[in-house]
């Protein structure tokens, strides 16, 4: 055995604790509400002694280029080749994968100048094998499931995370249980769950309120927590940020934009980032900003009303359903990732997001609305003046645009908007055009558009 051979297996088995993110305790029992047993708080995957580990950043950095090319269905994962720097599962070999991760990095020459920055990215996990981010933190959570004996898995979910609890569970042979609120998710991610054979139920709620009886479901039958106030599933996500270091050289970009809903995401991202300059990977951070929907802004509010210190629950309302959130768990997570990156929160409006989810799919690149909020914040960053236009930035886009059709359909037929808003977004509007059978209504259709676009 090699020397780097045998660092490596030694890297495989890292010891990972569970560790309050306010008082500090190390918890051997998560409990079935992952929470801390002595003050109640939220928990985080922590890594103790891992400046022992043996192996270097650039060590690592060619071991995981080297496994793209392995045919194991661990390396062909976006997140499991990343797995020196996960929990340890007792075989790797054992993974539930779908081989999620692995998403692309898309220039958006169209929305550049449009935000107002020379050069403009977007990481696209809605690229994932169920079309959003979700899965990048499901295989390891489902993963933990299976490997401790459960069942059954459960979530609460405005769509995205229980189309993808459904099918890792599906896929890792555990039944699944969904609470959705009843009238408030997108049919399209609905139906993903009911394909994978979740048992399904739409409760006379909203997201928060799903989540409140999921927590005391699981206390009283043995049904595996897989929301994101599961650590493993923010250890999984984290692994976007790596996999984005890897597509740029290591090269880290000056500015990182999110949605924000449950806010577990911008978490996972942030911690990534933390532990990759803490590990000599990158030298410098990139600020992390959130972006909110004015009817669901508790974060918003939080940092600008109440210094980071304190959530207010809002009553949440916006079309961009997945994060339709009022009550957000990892608040305190994210208001740590935004103070250790200098990044920024705010909000925008319905119709802000409807335009700018337009412009990105004008760039041939489609994305669900809430995924959308980043490019519309940028804007107003820019204006702000706390992105400047030659920086480098990246929009984090969590969802597919299939994820929501009917939001799209009726955007571009006119049935979203009235008065103002109407006027606002008919700029991007692309309805279908009714003509009669004939080559010379298309021709005289196409002299019309090539006349209107000279004019752009």
């Amino acid at each position: 055995m090699t020397d780097q051979t045998a660092s490596v297996s030694k890297l495989e088995q890292n010891v990972s604790r569970l560790r309050c993110i306010s008082c500090g305790a190390v918890c051997e029992s998560a409990g079935p509400n992952f929470r801390c047993s002595g003050c109640g708080d939220l928990l985080e995957v922590s890594y103790p002694g891992r400046e022992s580990w043996g192996l270097s950043a650039a060590g690592l950095k060619t071991l995981w280029r080297q496994r793209r090319t392995s045919r194991l269905a661990v390396d062909e994962s976006g997140v499991w080749r990343f797995r020196e720097l996960l929990p340890s599962l007792r075989d790797w070999h054992e993974v539930i994968t779908l081989r999620e991760g692995n998403t692309p990095v898309y220039e958006l020459p169209g929305c550049a100048p449009i935000a107002g920055v020379e050069r403009l990215y977007a990481k696209h996990q809605g690229m994932n094998p169920t079309g959003s981010f979700k899965d990048t933190g499901m295989t390891v959570a489902a993963s933990f499931a299976r490997e401790a004996g459960f069942r059954w898995v459960g979530c609460a979910s405005t769509g995205n995370t229980s189309a993808s609890m459904a099918a890792y569970g599906a896929r890792g042979g555990m039944r699944s249980l969904v609470l959705i609120p009843e009238g408030k998710i997108s049919w399209g991610k609905l139906s993903q769950a009911l394909d994978y054979g979740a048992v399904t139920c739409q409760l006379r709620t909203d997201f928060d309120g799903c989540l409140r009886v999921l927590n005391q479901v699981v206390q009283r039958m043995p049904v595996y927590l897989l929301n994101s106030v599961n650590p493993y599933r923010l250890e999984g996500q984290k692994t976007a940020a790596i996999e984005l270091l890897e597509q740029f050289d290591w090269q880290v970009p000056n500015h990182v934009i999110v949605p924000g809903g449950n806010l577990g995401n911008s978490s996972a991202l942030g911690k990534a980032f933390l532990e990759m300059k803490e590990l000599g990977f990158i030298a410098s951070l990139p600020k992390i900003s959130i972006i909110q929907a004015q009817g669901a802004n508790p974060l918003v509010r939080c940092v600008r009303e109440h210094g980071g210190k304190e959530l207010v629950p809002v009553q949440a309302e916006t079309m961009a359903t997945a994060i339709r959130i009022g009550n957000p768990a990892s608040w305190k997570k994210a208001v740590r990732v935004l103070q250790a990156t200098d990044g920024t929160v705010e909000q925008v409006t319905e119709v802000e997001i409807a335009l700018a989810k337009a412009e990105i799919g004008a760039d041939g690149v489609g994305c669900e609305p809430a995924s959308a909020v980043t490019l519309a914040g940028l804007k107003k960053l820019v204006k702000q003046g706390f992105v400047k236009p030659a920086e480098s930035i990246v929009l984090i886009l969590t969802g597919h645009l299939l994820k929501d059709p009917e939001f799209t359909l009726k955007f571009h037929r006119g049935d979203l908007f009235a008065g103002t808003e109407a006027s606002l977004a008919a700029q991007r509007q692309r309805a279908p055009i009714v003509l009669d059978a004939s080559v010379d209504a298309v021709l005289a259709t196409l002299e019309m558009a090539d006349k209107a676009g000279s004019k752009t």
